[in-house]
């Protein structure tokens, strides 16, 4: 096991992507929210609104983040932590 090591976070496009995905998770939340109060809480569209090319790049990559999530990442790391071994063989299982 990885025993806190933080090895089975996966790789860098991994927690991009996990990233990505909390972003868009969190801005969808309060798009939902802000309807039922009667306002606007996109926040992707509040920082980016006034360069349509930004916006849709962020949504973009939001989806992206979440293929990544919805199909794993098939790196030779992340394979690696599938079985919580993180590659570590050596590692005692009783620790």
């Amino acid at each position: 096991m990885c025993h806190g090591k933080g090895c089975c976070g996966g790789c860098t496009p991994a927690m991009i992507g996990k990233t990505l995905l909390t972003i868009g998770g969190i801005n969808w939340g309060l798009v939902g929210v802000g309807m039922l109060m009667g306002s606007d809480w996109n926040v992707i569209h509040m920082i980016a609104g006034t360069i349509p090319t930004l916006e849709a790049v962020i949504y973009v990559l939001v989806g992206v983040g979440a293929l990544i999530k919805i199909f794993g990442c098939r790196c030779k790391k992340c394979m690696s932590c599938k079985d919580g071994t993180c590659g570590d063989e050596h590692i005692d299982k009783n620790m």
